[in-house]
Order: C-alpha cells, then sequence, then structure tokens
C-alpha cells in the first residue's frame, strides 16, 4: 500500500465529509447515533469474532494480561458502547449556540457562534470501545473524524467501523464521516499528523511515549496532556475525616488513571498528627509510601523519597508525600513538580482555599475533593474525548464544547462604517 497516497485519499473524503456533517441537523446527527447503537447491537456475533482474533493475535504477540483485558470486548463493554451512543444522543447539541450578542455605538449587533471544528484525528492504543466513544462525540459535535487505533485491535475496529458506517448511511451522512484507518503500518500515523491541508486538530490517547512522538512531529495543532502528577495538599486547617477520606480515595479508588493522586503534601503543622492516620490508611490499600527527610521523621518506615519521584505518575500502587512549609510550600512544590493536571487543597480556611484556586496553575484545581473527579461525566460533560493540560482552546476533560470553536457574527440593517 502506498500510505501516503492512502492517507491522502482520507483526508481528503473527510474534508468533503465534514462540510456535510456540520450542515447537518441535530436530529440527523442523533438518529445516526441511535442507528449505530442498533447496528452494534444486531453486531453482537461479529463483534465478538472478530476482538477474538485480536485476542488470539495478542496471545501470540505475547501481550500482558493487563494489555488483554483492555482489548477485549466483553458483552459488558458491547452494552457500554450503545449505552455510551444514546447517552451522547441526549446530551445538548452546542452547534450554532450563538450567545453574548450585544449592541455596538454604529448600531449593529456583534455576538459569537459556536462551529465545528472540521476534521478532528484521533490516534489510540488498545481499547476498541474507544473508537465508538470517539467516533460519537465527534459527529455529535459536527465534526468528520479520523481515527487510527492500536495495531492490537485492528479487527475489532473495523467490525466497530461498518456499525458505523450502517448508522450514518441510515440517517442520510456520508460514510466518510467517521474513518477507521485500515492500515496497521505506524507510517499512517506520521502522515495523519502532518495534513494540516485535511485534518484541522490530533487528539493523541495513550502511553506519554505516543504522546510525546504526537506533540514533537505533529503539523497540526495537538489537545492532550503528557503526565498526570496530581497531588493533595492537606492543610494545617484540614477536617482530618475529610483529609482522610479525600487522600485515599484520590489514590485508591483506581491507580492506572491520569487523575490519580501520586504526590500527597501535608502541612508541617498537622503532619506529626496525621501522617501515622494517613500512613496506616494506604498500609491497609497495599500502598508504597515515599516520604522526604520530614515525613521519614515521622515515619521511619517509609522509603526515602528521590528528586525523580516528585515527577513520577506511578500508575501504581506508590505514593510520594512530602512534608511542605504551610500554603506556600505546598503552592510553589505542585508549580513546580505539576503536570497542570488535577490539584486538591483540604482545608476549612475560604482565604486559603481561595488562594489555592488562584495560585495553583492546573486544568482543574479542587477543594476539598478527591482529583478522581477531574473526568469528564463527573463534570456533566456526558463524555470526553480526554485531558487537556494546554492552555490555549480546550482546557481539563474536553467535552463536546471542547470539539468545537467559534466564531463572531454580525447582524446588520443595511449599516455601512463612516
Amino acid at each position: 500500500m502506498d500510505i501516503a497516497a492512502y492517507m491522502a485519499d482520507v483526508g481528503q473524503q473527510a474534508r468533503e465529509a465534514a462540510s456535510a456533517v456540520a450542515r447537518s441537523t441535530t436530529a440527523v446527527r442523533n438518529q445516526a447515533l441511535l442507528a449505530t447503537a442498533e447496528a452494534l447491537d444486531t453486531a453482537r456475533g461479529d463483534l465478538a469474532a472478530a476482538n477474538a482474533r485480536d485476542l488470539e493475535s495478542g496471545r501470540s504477540n505475547g501481550l500482558d494480561d493487563a494489555m488483554l483485558d483492555r482489548l477485549e470486548l466483553t458483552p459488558a463493554r458491547i452494552d457500554a458502547m450503545i449505552e455510551g451512543l444514546r447517552q451522547v444522543a441526549s446530551l445538548p447539541d452546542p452547534i450554532g449556540e450563538i450567545t453574548d450578542m450585544t449592541y455596538r455605538p454604529s448600531g449593529i449587533q456583534v455576538g459569537r457562534m459556536r462551529v465545528p471544528l472540521g476534521v478532528i484525528g484521533i490516534i489510540y492504543e488498545s481499547r476498541p470501545n474507544v473508537t465508538v466513544e470517539a467516533a460519537s462525540l465527534c459527529l455529535k459535535s459536527g465534526n468528520a473524524t479520523i481515527l487510527r487505533g492500536g495495531s492490537e485491535a485492528i479487527h475489532s475496529n473495523q467490525a466497530i467501523a461498518e456499525c458505523l458506517a450502517r448508522g450514518l448511511s441510515e440517517a442520510g451522512l456520508p460514510g466518510n464521516a467517521v474513518q477507521v484507518i485500515k492500515t496497521t503500518d505506524r507510517a499512517a500515523v506520521g502522515e495523519l499528523i502532518t495534513m494540516p491541508r485535511f485534518v484541522d486538530v490530533i487528539v493523541p490517547r495513550g502511553g506519554k511515549g505516543l504522546i510525546e512522538r504526537i506533540s514533537r512531529d505533529a503539523r497540526v495543532p495537538v489537545i492532550k496532556h503528557l503526565d498526570g502528577i496530581c497531588h493533595v495538599y492537606i492543610d494545617s486547617h484540614a477536617d482530618p475525616e475529610k483529609a482522610l477520606a479525600v487522600a485515599v480515595n484520590s489514590k485508591t479508588q483506581r491507580y492506572g488513571t491520569c487523575n490519580t493522586m501520586e504526590t500527597l503534601l501535608v502541612d508541617q503543622e498537622i503532619a506529626g498528627d496525621i501522617l501515622p492516620l494517613l500512613a496506616n490508611a494506604f498500609r491497609e490499600k497495599e500502598v508504597e509510601l515515599r516520604g522526604c527527610s520530614r515525613t521519614l521523621e515521622i515515619l521511619p518506615d517509609v522509603a526515602a523519597a528521590s528528586e525523580e519521584d516528585w515527577s513520577t505518575e506511578y500508575l501504581a500502587p506508590i505514593l510520594a508525600v512530602k512534608v511542605v512549609h504551610g500554603l506556600d510550600g505546598a503552592i510553589g512544590h505542585i508549580n513546580c513538580y505539576s503536570s497542570q493536571h488535577t490539584d486538591s487543597i483540604v482545608t476549612e480556611n475560604y482565604t486559603r482555599a481561595r488562594r489555592f484556586l488562584t495560585e495553583v496553575d492546573s486544568s482543574s484545581v479542587m477543594v476539598n475533593a478527591s482529583t478522581r473527579f477531574a473526568d469528564g461525566f463527573e463534570y456533566g460533560l456526558g463524555a470526553e474525548i480526554g485531558i487537556s493540560t494546554d492552555k490555549i482552546h480546550a482546557r481539563g476533560p474536553v467535552g463536546l464544547e471542547g470539539l468545537t470553536s467559534q466564531k463572531y457574527v454580525v447582524f446588520g440593517d443595511g449599516h455601512i462604517r463612516t
């Protein structure tokens, strides 16, 4: 296969389809989503057979149990894909909304209209259910999309692509509005991220290595985050019960997610009292603690933390712990080592909470809440395409609105500028 020619053809078709999707009505896009849900339900046998091929190939190629688990399309996961499509169909449509309309002294009215981005390229690994999640959000927000899943899920993704094509066809939308790349050749990724003529935005979903490569080589704007080095700071004015609950949940509710706490900061004024309680709670969860010198004085059985620990995303039952000199120490540490993903303070002091919200430069900043809430569904977005730690365009969980832009609209009645 001539990869460059193939990808150029895919891009051209996506660009043409994007116009049709952008001018389609909410009802038509919702119809496509619901029809895709029905197609998935009908094709359960085909999906299972395709997924079995991927699983067999994965075992032959030495994929570990965790990767095989992410790859598997169980009946429950197919149910979840179907329900996800129905939920996205029920979400409010952001496209066409006009806001901030004002009269100018000249008599014209000026406002802003929400519009699709155009063509969104999404690169992801392992989980074939991401194919449905990504396609549904892009379609609902009026965009065409090009999806490049992991090579280990090629058969599953193509089976899902057939269901998406049936859903689009039933709604009268072009099948090329959602295209799943048919080759496993990695050169396709290189082409996708360097086609600004056809692709408006790239969204990488996967490991740090993948995202670093995309960010380095792309000639198309990228919505991404590299690390989830999230902090919880327990202030001297914290309620101990709240502090214990928030810290333990932030770390142990799930270990392998980008919004899991990786560093716990504790005010020196209360460290002697609360750290033993926290250590007991984490010991019960079999979490390995790595502490600063002051932490080791209070908890002598804890391993010593290295400088590298403060900037490590473990994605595992390991937690770095540091005793800091008050709020200034906590904010200084976070702004030095944070990946600008999610950081939380536990305090009953309103003034300190406000300072933390103002001065911590992250995409989600919380007061008395677990970092695990940094999620599109929990934020009321319905679903998310990923998390962005960028400062331009989308920041934080990226839902439907994050897959759109705005343009100025002007209403006049024969007005001319003098």
